[in-house]
This record gives C-alpha cells, sequence and structure tokens, in this order.
C-alpha cells in the first residue's frame, strides 16, 4: 500500500486520534444538511468531464509560440505596412476558433456528464433519497448495494455481507468484508451484499478526491499524439533560435541601409519556422470530435481516449448487457430429482424478495415469481461474480427452516453430475440456466456450495441487441479482432456468439481451463475468440496477457464485475445503464447504451488521429523549407526573399485552409503508431525540395534581374517556385482523391491566380511577375521539383516504412 494509504488509513501513530462516529439511522435532518452546506462541509470535488473556461483560454492564448508571434507582430506595426503583419490577425482568428471549439466541447462534456453522474441514495429525514455527489455532507448516512462506487471516505454503519473491493486503491484483489465501524475508503466500490455508511471525510479530503486532484483528466490516457507534437515543437525551437539570430544578424548586414526592411524580411523568415495552427488543428479536431460523439450520447470522459479507439486492434466484449440487453425473462422451470414445482415456486419467490438490489437474472426471477409472504428471510448471501451464485435461509413459516442457493450449474454441481448434459444442450441454444439447490451448511460456511441437492432449474431467455451483428461484422470489416468473454457458461455465451455471426463461436473455451501463466494465456487468447465463467480476476489477467502481445485493447462492459479488466484496458467503455463502478473508471461511457454507438467512436476516433497525420506533414513541411531557407540566406549573405505578407498568403492557400478541411474529413484507416516518424519521414524530405527549389530560382533571377525594382521581381519569381511545389505537397497529401478534395486544390490554385492578375491584390501583396523568362524558369523549377517529391515519396515509403 501507498504511503498515503497508510496515512488516510490511519497507520500515522502520530496523527491525532479522530473523534468516534456518531451513527444515525435516520440520517441527517434538512436543518443539519444546509448547516453543513453553511460551513462548507460539503463533497466539493474536482469535476472530472472538462477544464475550465479559464483553463481553455489561458490554454489557447498563452502559448510559447503565440508569445513569439506576438512579440513578432507588435514589431512588424511598427516598421512594415499592415498587410506584413497579416500573421497576427491570423493567430488572433486562429486562437478565437481554438477557444470556441473546446467551449463548445466543454458544454457538450458537461451536459453529458450530468445525465451520467452517479446519484448515490443517502438517507435524510428517515426517507431515502437521490442526490447528485456534490450534495453529500459531512455526516450523511450514503446506503450500498452492488456495483456501488463509494465516493467519499467513511465509516461503515450497517452491513449486509458486504464486499468492498479496493483494488483500484490498494491493488489487493480480493475483496473485502466490511463490518460495522470498518472504514470505507473512496474509489472502492460494492461487489456483493449492501449497507450503508457515514460520511467522514468529503470533497478533497476524501481518498480518491486527492488521487484525482494529481490526476488531471487531460493526462489520465497516453496520448501518442499529442506527447509527439510536443516532441517536435521541442526540436523546432531549438532549431530556431540559432537560425533566426542568424538571419537577424545576417539581414542587418546585407541591409545596412534599410533597417525597416531589414527588419521586415528577418520576420518574414522566422515566422513561418512556427507551426502555429498545428497545436491548434489538434486542440479544434479533439474538440469537434467530443461534439460530434456527443450528439450520440456517447460521453467522452479523457480526451485522448478518442485516439486510443482509434488504434485499438482488439474489442472485448462482456456478453450481457452488451451483446445482450439487460433484462432476461424465465422461459421455463424445470423440478429435479420429483421436486414438487408449487414449493419450488414459493422458493423462488422468497429469494427473490431476499436481495434488495437484484442483478438481471434474479429480476427476471421476481418478475415470474411473487414473493411468498408466509416465509421470512433469516440469512442471505449475496451473488458474488467470483462465486457465481446467491443464496438465503429461510424460516417457512411452518415451524421448519431451509438454506438455498441459486447461481451457475456448472459450479454448484459436480463434474459429471446427470442435470449437466441436460444444461448443456439448454445452454446450446443460447438459454442461461440457473440451479436452484438446497444445501444443508451454514450460508457464511467456506464450503456451502459442496453436496448441495440440485432441486429445479430456472431457464432464462436472453435478449440480443438487434445492432450487436452489423457492429460485430464492421469490427470484422475494420480488422478489429472481438473477443467475447463472459462469467456465463462457455457454451451458452458460445451459443449467443454464434447467432450474431461471430467467426470462432463454435470454439468456446471454459476459462477454467485456460492457463494462469501470461504468455500461454496469450497464446489461447490469440487462437480463441469466446470465453465463458470467466472471473473478475481473470478478465483482468486476459486484458495483460493481450497487451503483452503488443496489442491495444479495448473493454467493454456494465457490471461490476468488469471494473478491474476495464481499469487495465487501454481504453474502457462502460454503458450508460451500468454500475456506479463501471461508469467511473471507464474513459467512454456509452448513455444510449447502445452498443453500435461504439464503431461511431472507432471511426471518429481514426478521423482525428488519421487527418492529423497527413496535415501535421503540411505545417512541419512549411517548418523545414522556412529553416532551411534561412540557413541558405545567412550562407549565401544575399538578402531573405519574402516578406510576411508573402508567406502568409502561401501558408493560407497550401497549409491553413487546406488543412483545416482534411483535418475534418473521414478518414477509416487504422491508427498506427510512430506519429513523429510517420510525419517526418514525409516532412523532412519534401521541406528539403521545396527549399532548395526556391532558393535556386532566388538566385537565378537575383543573376536575371537589375536596377529599380529588381527585388520585387525576383521575391515573386520565388514565391512562384515555392506555391507551386507547395501545392504538389498539399495534392500529395489529399490523396485519394474524390471531388471534394480536387475542388479544394483546384480552388488554392485559382485563388493564387487571382492575386497574380488583379492589379490591386498585387499591389498588396507585393507579388508581380517581370517578363516571361524568369516566370517560366520558376515554373519549370518548380516542375522539376514535383518530380523529385513523387520520387522521394515513394523512396521513403518503400525505405522507411510505417
Amino acid at each position: 500500500m501507498t504511503q498515503r494509504a497508510k496515512i488516510d488509513t490511519g497507520d500515522d501513530t502520530t496523527a491525532a486520534p479522530e473523534p468516534p462516529v456518531v451513527h444515525r439511522v435516520d440520517g441527517l435532518t434538512s436543518a443539519e444538511v444546509a448547516e453543513r452546506v453553511a460551513r462548507g462541509e460539503v463533497n466539493d470535488v474536482p469535476l472530472r468531464s472538462s477544464r475550465s473556461t479559464t483553463d481553455i483560454v489561458r490554454g489557447n492564448v498563452f502559448t510559447r509560440f503565440n508569445a513569439i508571434i506576438g512579440v513578432l507582430w507588435v514589431v512588424m506595426l511598427c516598421v512594415a505596412p499592415i498587410q506584413d503583419s497579416l500573421f497576427g490577425f491570423v493567430i488572433i482568428a486562429n486562437t478565437g476558433i481554438g477557444i470556441i471549439q473546446e467551449l463548445r466541447a466543454k458544454k457538450t462534456l458537461d451536459g453529458l456528464a450530468v445525465i451520467g453522474e452517479a446519484r448515490p441514495t443517502v438517507r435524510r429525514d428517515g426517507a431515502a433519497v437521490e442526490v447528485s455527489t456534490s450534495a453529500i455532507v459531512h455526516g450523511d448516512l450514503i446506503e450500498l448495494g452492488p456495483g456501488d462506487k463509494v465516493v467519499v471516505d467513511g465509516e461503515v454503519a450497517e452491513a449486509d455481507s458486504l464486499e468492498i473491493d479496493e483494488s483500484l486503491l490498494t491493488g489487493e484483489a480480493d475483496p473485502v468484508v466490511k463490518k460495522p465501524g470498518d472504514r470505507m475508503m473512496s474509489g472502492s466500490f460494492v461487489v456483493a451484499g449492501g449497507g450503508a455508511f457515514t460520511a467522514t471525510k468529503v470533497g478533497r479530503e476524501a481518498y480518491a478526491a486527492q488521487l484525482a486532484e494529481e490526476a488531471s483528466r487531460f493526462t489520465l490516457v497516453h496520448s501518442e499524439l499529442r506527447s509527439g507534437i510536443s516532441t517536435i515543437l521541442k526540436y523546432v525551437t531549438w532549431m530556431m533560435i540559432p537560425t533566426a539570430l542568424g538571419l537577424v544578424v545576417s539581414q542587418l548586414v546585407v541591409k545596412d541601409d534599410n533597417f525597416k526592411d531589414a527588419v521586415a524580411r528577418t520576420v518574414g523568415g522566422i515566422v513561418p519556422m512556427i507551426p502555429e495552427g498545428l497545436v491548434l488543428l489538434t486542440s479544434v479536431a479533439f474538440a469537434i470530435g467530443v461534439v460530434r460523439l456527443g450528439r450520440k450520447q456517447c460521453l467522452v470522459q479523457e480526451l485522448p481516449a478518442i485516439e486510443g479507439l482509434a488504434r485499438v486492434d482488439v474489442v472485448c466484449l462482456d456478453k450481457t448487457g452488451t451483446l445482450t440487453e439487460g433484462g432476461m425473462d424465465v422461459t421455463e422451470l424445470r423440478p429435479l430429482g420429483g421436486a414438487d414445482e408449487a414449493y419450488v415456486r414459493k422458493v423462488l419467490g422468497s429469494l427473490g424478495e431476499s436481495d434488495p438490489r437484484p442483478n438481471a437474472s434474479l429480476q427476471a426471477v421476481i418478475d415470474a415469481y411473487p414473493d411468498n409472504e408466509d416465509w421470512r428471510c433469516t440469512q442471505a448471501l449475496p451473488f458474488s461474480s467470483a462465486r457465481k451464485y446467491s443464496g438465503a435461509a429461510f424460516s417457512e413459516g411452518n415451524g421448519e427452516s431451509s438454506s438455498w442457493l441459486l447461481g451457475a450449474p456448472d459450479v454448484l454441481l459436480p463434474a459429471g453430475d446427470p442435470a449437466l448434459a441436460e444444461i448443456d444442450r439448454l445452454n446450446e441454444q443460447g438459454l442461461r440456466v440457473l440451479l436452484l439447490a438446497r444445501t444443508t451448511r451454514e450460508l457464511d460456511s467456506a464450503d456451502v456450495a459442496r453436496d448441495v441437492r440440485a432441486t429445479a432449474l430456472v431457464v432464462l431467455e436472453q435478449r440480443l441487441r438487434p445492432d450487436a451483428a452489423d457492429t460485430l461484422t464492421y469490427f470484422a470489416d475494420q480488422n478489429v479482432a472481438a473477443k467475447v468473454i463472459s462469467g456465463d457458461n462457455a457454451v451458452s455465451v458460445g451459443a449467443v456468439a454464434g447467432k450474431l455471426g461471430l467467426p470462432g463461436a463454435e470454439n468456446t473455451i471454459d476459462a477454467r481451463r485456460l492457463p494462469t501463466e501470461r504468455e500461454e494465456m496469450a497464446t489461447a487468447l490469440d487462437a480463441h475468440t469466446v470465453f465463458g465463467r470467466v472471473t473478475p480476476q481473470q478478465k483482468r489477467d486476459m486484458v495483460g496477457a493481450l497487451q503483452s502481445r503488443g496489442h491495444t485493447v479495448a473493454m467493454t462492459g456494465d457490471g461490476v464485475n468488469d471494473v478491474l479488466a476495464l481499469k487495465d484496458a487501454d481504453i474502457g467503455v462502460s454503458m450508460g445503464s451500468g454500475s456506479e463502478a463501471t461508469r467511473a473508471v471507464a474513459q467512454i461511457v456509452l448513455l444510449n447504451n447502445s452498443f453500435a454507438t461504439l464503431p461511431s467512436v472507432v471511426a471518429e476516433g481514426r478521423r482525428v488521429i488519421g487527418n492529423i497525420t497527413r496535415v501535421a506533414t503540411l505545417f512541419l513541411t512549411k517548418t523545414v523549407y522556412s529553416v532551411l531557407l534561412a540557413v541558405l540566406v545567412v550562407c549565401s549573405q544575399v538578402e531573405y526573399p519574402f516578406l510576411p505578407r508573402h508567406l502568409t498568403l502561401l501558408s493560407t492557400l497550401t497549409i491553413g485552409v487546406p488543412a483545416f478541411f482534411l483535418a475534418l474529413a473521414p478518414n477509416k484507416e487504422r491508427a498506427k503508431p510512430h506519429f513523429v516518424k510517420r510525419v517526418m519521414r514525409y516532412a523532412i524530405p519534401a521541406g528539403i525540395v521545396a527549399g532548395a527549389a526556391t532558393f535556386a530560382t532566388y538566385l537565378l533571377a537575383r543573376h536575371h534581374y537589375s536596377g529599380a525594382g529588381a527585388l520585387d521581381a525576383e521575391t515573386s519569381a520565388a514565391t512562384l517556385t515555392l506555391f507551386l511545389v507547395s501545392m504538389w505537397v498539399l495534392a500529395i497529401i489529399a490523396r485519394p482523391y474524390t471531388w471534394w478534395r480536387i475542388v479544394l486544390v483546384a480552388s488554392m490554385g485559382g485563388a493564387f491566380l487571382l492575386v497574380l492578375v488583379v492589379p490591386w491584390l498585387q499591389d498588396f501583396f507585393a507579388l508581380k511577375l517581370v517578363g516571361t523568362t524568369m516566370p517560366w524558369t520558376a515554373v519549370a523549377i518548380a516542375a522539376a521539383g514535383g518530380v523529385v517529391l513523387e520520387f522521394a515519396w515513394r523512396w521513403v515509403d518503400r525505405r522507411f516504412p510505417a
């Protein structure tokens, strides 16, 4: 256990003793709640769903590159015409767009978070009421049932076979049986039984809240995209500093008679080195992804989870609540060994009444068999996913007493029991079968299930989700392996998977026979698709085994038995109707409980990642050719060929506008790793070709033109070459072509042509082609550069495969 855990659980002997906890059976009164709220003793915890408005504005405005560009913009406003300061207005517009899109995403996230928020049940004024987590106050009596999350620290007041899983906090896999007076830590959850506890620490004093303070929601899931962009920007910064200093010195020396023009051309060389739009576009793409998914009732609790799903190549599915709907129906009751059916119905009705928080199977029994009012429950054993059965002891009203178990037949009966053959036939039809068995042992005995007497079979029909088959087909088409991992009978699970057309369903594996060694388990998981009788710990181990083989694993689930696996998976997906615990640990919550939403989530992730990888090449090509041009200018001791207005125009037409459209286009390709390598392997050769071709045209133009206006003519020729080569890069990035991509590229070319032919635009951007020899030479050099680009692109694909 961590040092924090030791301190929080009272192991620090130097701490002052805490006053005894007073448990109020009826809970607090409304007046007492109001007093505590006034004193600030309320569960004011950090909101997980999104950043604050202040953080969003700060994150978009106060960036390293905005600071650099802001200083350069102020300089340009002082020494040059307004058209050389256009880049500053572009940055303001970009920042505004980024803030607006993130605020839209925040509004969507916060709205969905309210819908999906856990609402604990507390006792106030003697009545049980549901309140929001943030409305809990110190001293509240909070009721618990299976799947409930412990939302604040406290002390147990009531316990009815209460079993708590603290593995998310302590790493201890086995559930802890809690008794009155025991400590409860927020962040744990109920796996079986029920009870109530009194809140002793709320808000930021609570254990889980302290952990939340240390782990920002934006860093909970590893984002290769964000870390890759950060790496690129770090290297760009280090590369930019010496290059920019060299450019400043060289331009002041070369243009010693015109200080303002020297400053303008220096700034014109520094600004394009900064890939300022890359970070913005990444944020906007994520934010728009959140809004799009929000419209489908999909709550993204951690933004990088969108990226993670795009990289998923294995999705592990829990059967109940994922492939099948949550509810079930009793279709048949089969008494065994001559048992009286009327008596069996009484037992089942009483068993249903004994559990205040029934699971889906027991709820079906309750719906089918009414409570027997003559019987009184004297002891209850709540259902546990690890045990696979529940139980109760009754006083039958006639002086007789009996103890019963209801659960998995293959767990309660010994191997080879005659009843198992009949059960297998039912399971093969996709039916779920429960065994009602009588036991002579105490329910709290470790071997309560030994030597039980089989009394009846309860046959349940599971309703398949109508969209499950199409969703599984989608994953198969996208080369995402689907693994069904269920705690139910293996034969029944296989039959359900078979009905949905899942390949490999006929070779279902009983997880009790799976090897425990990770490598052997991974081999079995790679070879098979459907697994039954999986314990919660095995689900966790199976996720780890798949990850050990290099797989990116998504886990879906809705029950408390899925929590550990959801926590360890690369991406956890919970149903909105799932337990509080599963929704708390999942990165994505499907609030509409529709498994069919998953393809939309995967597609959105692939769109974001695939397109950002695509357009990042455009931004970094500009950085590479800007640095190369600056280095060549410094070494050659010539004037820098461009003013800021020229590169603002080129950046807008060949990068800014096209990148925005390309970043939001559909993209179904599965995201691949090594983001930095995949981007730089194209950006470096493309930037070198663009920079070399542009500088070659510039040098030729310097020899061709002379006299007044020569520098403007040289700049125009170099701009034409750089634009054409950049357009070629854009044309390559835009492949494969669709009608709108062709229109996009053609529109950018048309806009540049408009600047060249409209007189006032020529004057505004200081672009005017002089003569015919040099402009055609510029076109020829650009065409040669385009041919080199095509060969370089193909060579890179062969030499450095992604």
